[in-house]
């Protein structure tokens, strides 16, 4: 087998959570690109309207589905609609997420609870119902944060907390389904993508910080974090499992 097609995604079905705009649609139709199927899943039903406009721009199936992490129903219900839309379901991308920025004597507990249950329940309520359906040599790919290894230019206690636990939660699901059912759990850790998050910072602060603390000295693009969610997704990383990469312009190593 040439090695490009390793990374081919090509009969196989993707879920993606936080789907419905940012990286998440980003990374909805890069795996597209790269042959997949895709089931689209997040609150907002415009943005997961557009998302699958994108997708079937490509040439590839895509299902919007409206539905709450926060759920377990939801998940379970969404993981359904993806076996009953396409046969099977064969990659999770759990990147459904929330970012505040809050001084810690000041986070309500309801603000922390609330960035705890999307960014770390919500992973794992996904990741339990799709391993029930999700057949040997499937993957999930949840994306953390170089905010889970370092630190932060902003207050963010509740994010990196939630990001540092799924970092966490992605080596002992590894653990338990790898071997056993054949499912490959790994993480993607970004670093600085234009964002939410990232505009509301001052631009030349937050350039300041990432050229201090990073050896690329720049933000990331699109393109680079979809390049290492297709592979972690695809066969080309079949003998990677239990890993969190980070793609962070060497922060994480500086």
């Amino acid at each position: 087998m040439n090695v490009l097609d390793r990374f081919s995604l090509a009969g196989k079905v993707v879920l993606v959570t936080g789907a419905s705009g940012g990286l998440g649609a980003g990374f909805a139709v890069a795996l597209a690109q790269a042959g997949a199927d895709v089931v689209l899943a997040a609150r907002r039903r415009a943005g997961l309207e557009a998302a699958a406009a994108e997708i079937e721009k490509v040439g590839r199936g895509a299902l919007a589905v409206e539905t709450n992490v926060t759920d377990p129903d939801a998940c379970r219900a969404a993981v359904q609609l993806a076996v009953d839309g396409f046969g099977h379901l064969d990659v999770l991308i759990n990147n459904a997420g929330l970012g505040t920025a809050v001084p810690a004597l000041r986070e309500a507990p309801e603000q922390f609870r609330q960035v705890i249950e999307v960014n770390l329940l919500g992973a794992y309520w996904m990741a339990q119902a799709a391993a029930q359906v999700m057949p040997p040599g499937s993957a999930i790919v949840n994306i953390a944060s170089v905010l889970g290894l370092v630190k932060s230019y902003l207050p963010q206690a509740a994010y990196a907390a939630s990001k540092a636990g799924l970092i966490g939660l992605t080596r002992d699901l590894n653990q338990q389904w790898s071997g056993r059912r054949g499912i490959r759990v790994n993480a993607v850790a970004p670093g600085y993508f234009r964002s939410e998050m990232t505009e509301a910072v001052p631009p030349e602060k937050l350039r300041d910080f990432i050229a201090s603390t990073s050896t690329l000295g720049r933000m990331g693009e699109q393109h680079e974090l979809d390049a290492a969610v297709v592979f972690l997704a695809s066969p080309a990383s079949s003998y990677i499992a239990g890993v969190t990469l980070a793609v962070d312009g060497g922060m994480s190593g500086h």
